[in-house]
């Protein structure tokens, strides 16, 4: 792809921006990164060392005098400065687009609504575990934090590239096509952006496979009712390399990557059942639940389809740990453990996460919602839950969903709401951070909220 001397417009100066308008100035291109908001000093600073225009505060006229775009997964497609782009014909890509027409790596794509951090992380340590034995590295790039345009250049054809996905990086992808593609589940999520549509959403994720075609691998969630509708009994261009808690639907022409009798992992085919490793080696405290077997036979499937030894795949599981802010295991207090599940920012993780306790809990719940079915979890709740502390700009219908079923208490601040917790929960409970909201009301994102419920966990004392 031969940028020299092209005009392109990076619309949005967060990491990914950033990496983005540095990746096409070192291939000679006129950049110009222009940012709705204000830009720290010392970023415009380096940008601007390296010939890279720099606009804060709105986007000006400039902007459509390019050649190409490239947005932040961030901004709608409703923003009006998309939609001045489309008029004039202005081509507009993501910034995952942009890094894989610069990578020579391998590229294992992972999208879905739930468990994508945690499948890539997995994938990521098996497949940089097995690159030590056979000489190439592992990158693990996108949604996970490392924009993919930061160490696209850097990666040789031994090596590979483990993308995380959400749905906005995808959206704005033409050419993107992963060797491997991993999609964990579709639920609702998002809708604010997709028209409250999931089949658009679901659109959204499927343009990880969009370009997929013969020697490449397309593994799947079977136990996910809309997945298994999509892919049963059409024919695809690309392997299909389903995975599944539940018996698989289909014949055993084609493998597949199966929890047997809800004690192993196992390839299983035509030929038999090779099992990979047994459950009780890998489910430990911070890292349980059936939604974690699931993320992990999608990381087995993905490193059945590279080739990677089963014994390789062994060792990274059993020393495996599971991942901050989703079901981290913080500590232990009078009796009651807490955990940090700020990852949860939807309905059906706030679920995964109920389920995966074990006994009775005080759930913090709450923060900027995304249309919540609240009433789909009733009777989880019920089950499981003895006292729900609601914070944030939620609270109110949280409040409203579970008045009758479960005992509520507003709190005005999440140091408000662990104070609560500490005096309510019971030795044997657990107090569970799983907010089920998005965390801008209150805070920078999910990492900076679960950090500072770390925190304010860390400060209570033994009564």
């Amino acid at each position: 792809m031969d940028l020299s001397g092209k005009k392109v417009s990076v619309i949005g100066a967060g990491k990914s921006g950033i990496a983005a308008a540095e990746l096409l100035c070192s291939e000679g291109s006129q950049v110009l990164l222009s940012d709705f908001g204000r830009i720290e000093e010392s970023v415009v600073r380096r940008l601007e060392s390296q010939k890279i225009s720099v606009e804060e505060k709105g986007h000006s006229e400039r902007v459509f005098d390019a050649d190409l775009c490239v947005i932040s997964p961030g901004i709608p497609p409703s923003a009006r400065v998309v939609n001045v782009m489309e008029s004039k014909g202005i081509q507009i890509v993501s910034e995952i687009e942009l890094a894989s027409r610069f990578c020579k790596a391998r590229v294992v794509g992972i999208t879905g609504t739930d468990g994508k951090t945690t499948t890539s992380t997995l994938i990521h340590r098996i497949l940089a575990a097995d690159g030590l034995r056979n000489g190439y590295r592992s990158f693990s790039v996108g949604n996970i934090g490392v924009p993919f345009s930061l160490l696209a250049k850097e990666m040789t054809s031994r090596d590979v590239a483990v993308v995380e996905l959400s749905s906005y990086q995808l959206e704005r992808c033409f050419t993107f096509r992963p060797d491997v593609a991993v999609i964990t589940n579709i639920t609702p999520d998002h809708l604010n952006r997709y028209e409250g549509d999931i089949n658009l959403y679901a659109a959204a994720k499927f343009r990880i496979y969009a370009n997929q075609g013969e020697g490449d691998t397309l593994i799947y969630n079977e136990d996910d009712p809309l997945l298994r509708e999509h892919f049963g009994g059409w024919e695809f261009p690309f392997a299909i390399l389903p995975f599944g808690l539940e018996s698989a639907t289909g014949g055993l022409e084609d493998r597949r990557i199966v929890l047997v009798d809800n004690e192993s992992v196992a390839v299983r085919s035509s030929d038999g059942k090779e099992k990979v490793i047994e459950i009780s080696e890998f489910l430990k405290n911070s890292f349980r639940g059936r939604h974690n077997i699931s993320n992990v036979l999608a990381a087995v499937a993905a490193a059945q389809a590279l080739g990677v030894d089963s014994e390789i795949v062994r060792s990274v599981l059993r020393e495996f740990k599971g991942v901050e802010h989703r079901q981290e295991f913080v500590m232990t207090v009078n009796g009651v453990s807490w955990v940090n599940d700020s990852k949860a920012t939807n309905i059906n993780a706030m679920r995964q996460a109920l389920e995966a306790v074990p006994g009775s809990s005080v759930l913090i719940a709450g923060g900027q919602d995304k249309g919540n079915d609240y009433p789909s979890i009733a009777g989880l709740v019920k089950e499981k839950v003895s006292l729900i502390i609601a914070i944030g700009e939620s609270k109110g219908k949280i409040t409203a969903a579970f008045d009758g079923i479960v005992a509520v208490q507003e709190a005005r601040s999440l140091a408000e709401a662990v104070s609560i917790a500490h005096e309510a929960a019971a030795a044997g409970e657990t107090v569970l951070f799983s907010p089920g909201c998005a965390s801008f009301d209150m805070f920078e994102n999910f990492e900076d909220r679960g950090i500072k419920f770390k925190q304010c966990v860390h400060q209570l004392q033994p009564c």
